[in-house]
């Protein structure tokens, strides 16, 4: 009986460990609530009426996609799977892309059988870290022969325990940028055919995890010192930079691009955190994060609001635009400079006339 208490006396500590060490890393700048207090609106940019609490369903109630095609990445699950399902009921015709064609079509399917569901779904296999891939699922969006009204970059990874290499570069950074940045980059025409195309870039404001430098352009592999959250951070803030300078380059079309924070989420992005933090996450974590539903709202907002036809290059949170808290992630010659690395990176990928 002494050892069945003393156990549970164990298991009650361990648990309360965990959560408490969960709460304190999913507490960080990239999303406690609290934090975005110091959040400050954009001057004379367009507003909504939703906030934290709106989901992908409300945010485009009474926004008819048909007719429209929109390219999601990462379709197959977290905010990905709920925007590709929120897509769809609205009638547009989705490009599903995931690290496998058949995890793509398992994912469209299961929407396409929801009641409501108007849009039909196209299955593409993309995996982010393989360039080739990343070529070859752009060749078969591009056979398809379809203007792309909005390209939301929305797969990711997060918080590697342990440093990769992909071709010699840290993983959260090909994955999550250099990989987006190859398929934009070959698809970008294909968006500027539609009337008013759109790219939605999924940052974060894990951003604000970045190194004081920014972008590590001297560690780009990550060799010379390593942490989850600083390379998720860098990644994050790569986004946000990548964004920017796409719509500078797009300024004077009818091309727009921004980037968004989705919130909180206990999502399959946190597979890679340590299992007491995944335990604790699904214990506490309705008390602070957003649902799936929620989490997917201001991506969907941004790709869908007719009122942001013409806003370009602008971050948003909970559906607003909102001044990025840093000067790295507003430096536009850091931008330029994180472009260009990045061209030299892929050129071999990248379309003829480009690199």
């Amino acid at each position: 009986m002494k050892t069945s208490i003393r156990r549970r006396q164990v298991l009650a500590a361990g648990s309360a460990l965990a959560v408490s060490a969960a709460a304190s890393a999913f507490a960080q700048d990239q999303g406690k609530p609290d934090a975005k207090a110091d959040a400050l609106p954009v001057p004379g940019a367009v507003r909504s009426s939703f906030d934290k609490k709106s989901t992908a369903e409300q945010v485009t109630n009474g926004i008819d996609m048909s007719g429209k095609t929109v390219l999601i990445t990462g379709c197959n699950s977290g905010l990905g799977l709920e925007s590709m399902r929120v897509m769809m009921l609205r009638g547009a015709n989705v490009i599903g892309l995931a690290r496998s064609k058949d995890k793509a079509a398992e994912a469209i399917a299961a929407v396409a059988a929801m009641p409501g569901v108007k849009g039909k779904g196209t299955p593409v296999a993309c995996e982010l870290s393989d360039f080739e891939t990343v070529v070859k699922a752009a060749e078969a969006v591009k056979a398809l022969n379809t203007p792309i009204d909005v390209m939301m970059l929305n797969a990711g990874i997060m918080a590697l325990q342990q440093p990769e290499q992909v071709n010699g570069i840290e993983k959260h950074f090909v994955v999550n940028h250099l990989g987006h940045f190859v398929l934009a980059n070959n698809l970008i025409d294909q968006v500027k055919a539609a009337p008013q195309g759109r790219v939605v870039t999924v940052s974060s404001r894990g951003y604000l995890w970045a190194p004081e430098a920014g972008i590590e352009f001297d560690n780009l592999d990550g060799k010379r010192d390593y942490t989850p959250n600083k390379m998720y951070g860098q990644s994050k803030l790569a986004n946000g930079l990548f964004t920017q300078e796409l719509a500078r380059r797009l300024a004077g079309t009818t091309t727009t691009a921004n980037f968004i924070h989705p919130g909180v989420i206990n999502t399959n992005l946190g597979r890679h955190f340590p299992f007491y933090v995944r335990i604790a996450a699904g214990l506490i974590g309705w008390t602070f994060m957003k649902t799936v539903e929620e989490g997917a709202a201001t991506q969907v907002y941004v790709a869908a609001a007719p009122a942001l036809a013409t806003t370009s290059g602008l971050y948003f949170e909970d559906c607003n635009p909102v001044i990025p808290q840093t000067a790295n992630m507003q430096n536009m010659e850091l931008a330029a400079k994180l472009w260009a690395k990045s061209e030299e990176l892929t050129k071999k990928y990248l379309p003829v006339a480009q690199a």
